[in-house]
């Protein structure tokens, strides 16, 4: 295997314990600040050579919230690496018994192209605090970041202890031909299951980071304009290209009608009346991806939008009305700009239509009726839910990130990517001394013996009465 020789020396590199002291978790971490400080222009011109992607969205997504990510975990690193004490029995009240957080080992970072920079740097400032060691293996689709991070990621982290490595599906099939201590994989369904198959060869445990048709509900009672707005950006920012975006509106005939001018007033707001000559307005990232999410326009009626220029992997921000559940745009994630609308006669028709499908990434809803919006959240189940906006629950640092079901496995983000890479591991010590305490758990039993064990260990219900 052509990836056996560098696990094994990452492998020694963590058995030595290099990893786990504090201070060079924390020089590590640091040294990722300066790659995200020093690299700043690059990573801007990969990602917009790679994606069309505009300055402020490439800063935003891919260097301003990694620099929030990596500040929390330099900020609590050292209240996150502490034992954590736990309560005792009786029995125990003279033993210490605590929760260790250990570092797996050599962990495996599988990163997609759509935010090539922030999809592989968040997980490994969790493994890096963690204390483990790490192998990131950037898309090949975005070939312009691919290649940055390959050149200069290495010259920023310990050699011995990190490593890029490149290339496509038969690439990423013989490295997962290893065994590592944790594989943290982020992209589709279909892959996640080969990665997860992988993994359970060597009884890997994994995070799965996977997408899903992200429902939007929105209610007869609501401020249309903000609503078209709210909504425009989350689904066009990265040209509809994220994970987390609303793929599809559930409302009333009544509500599409009246959101239909508010969204095409939002998109002019936004990108102009001719989207293809906006700066501020991305492109599909390679020529497959723009066949396949050309060939989804023909399902329902265009409402706003349509044009499409292949020569530029354009397709401009689309709204379709009158959707069917049946429709091909129905079948499988967008991922891109086309924002299809499927009416619905009530909230609980919504609801039951979220409820038919496969637990998405994300649920949205949107009401002025606090009741309506909470109503969609209890009844609902998805790896995150965000009422009133799209995407900015995902901003947080203090939430944990990740899907449920087809949409994913884990999560992070914060102290989650933290606890994501840790092996807590349960401790107890004991005194050498006061042997005689141990006497009743010893052969040869007895009921009074069992008597005093039970007085001694047990775990009683608050409120609970005990008659002496």
């Amino acid at each position: 295997n052509p990836y056996a020789g560098l696990v094994s020396h990452l492998r020694a590199s963590w058995l030595s314990g290099k990893t786990r002291p504090m201070a060079y978790r924390i020089a590590q971490l640091e040294a990722l600040g300066h790659f995200l400080d020093d690299k700043k222009q690059q990573i801007l011109e990969a990602t917009a050579s790679d994606l069309g992607k505009a300055p402020f969205e490439a800063e935003l997504s891919e260097i301003f919230l990694c620099k929030n990510e990596l500040h929390e975990t330099l900020n609590n690193l050292s209240h996150w690496m502490k034992d954590e004490q736990v309560d005792r029995t009786l029995a125990m009240q003279l033993d210490s018994a605590f929760i260790r957080k250990d570092p797996y080992g050599v962990v495996l970072i599988i990163a997609p192209w759509n935010y090539p920079i922030h999809l592989f740097l968040v997980p490994l400032i969790g493994a890096i605090a963690a204390g483990n060691c790490a192998i990131i293996k950037p898309s090949e689709v975005s070939k312009n970041t691919e290649r940055l991070v390959a050149e200069v990621l290495p010259g920023y982290l310990d050699k011995d202890c990190f490593a890029v490595v490149t290339g496509g599906v038969p690439e990423t099939t013989r490295l997962l031909e290893n065994k590592f201590d944790y594989i943290f994989f982020t992209g589709s369904p279909p892959v996640g299951r080969i990665v997860m198959t992988a993994a359970a060869k060597h009884l890997t445990p994994v995070t799965l980071e996977l997408g899903g048709k992200n429902p939007c509900y929105v209610s007869d009672t609501c401020d249309v304009t903000n609503v078209a707005r709210r909504v425009a950006w989350g689904r066009f920012f990265n040209a509809g290209q994220t994970c987390i975006a609303p793929d599809y509106l559930l409302c009333t005939v009544e509500m599409q009608d009246k959101l239909m001018p508010a969204l095409r007033k939002a998109i002019d707001d936004f990108y102009g009346p001719n989207p293809q000559e906006s700066p501020d307005f991305g492109r599909i990232v390679s020529d497959k991806q723009f066949q396949r999410v050309q060939r989804l326009l023909g399902s329902g009626r265009v409402a706003i939008g349509g044009q499409t220029d292949a020569a530029e992997r354009y397709i401009a921000p689309t709204v379709l009305a009158d959707v069917l559940p049946s429709d091909p745009i129905m079948q499988e994630e967008i991922f891109g700009p086309i924002l299809p609308i499927v009416v619905i006669a009530d909230m609980d028709e919504a609801i039951d239509f979220i409820n038919s499908q496969e637990r998405p990434l994300a649920v949205y809803a949107f009401s002025s009726d606090d009741k309506v919006v909470n109503e969609v959240l209890e009844r609902t189940s998805s790896g995150g839910f965000c009422g009133n906006d799209t995407l900015m629950h995902v901003t947080l640092t203090s939430l944990p990130f990740g899907g449920i079901g087809n949409s994913g496995l884990g999560t992070h983000h914060g102290k989650f990517s933290f606890d994501t890479f840790s092996h807590h591991r349960g401790c107890l010590k004991r005194g050498m001394g006061w042997e005689p305490l141990n006497g009743p758990r010893y052969p040869p039993y007895s009921q009074q013996k069992f008597g005093v064990i039970r007085a001694t260990s047990k775990v009683t219900r608050k409120n609970d009465c005990t008659l002496l």
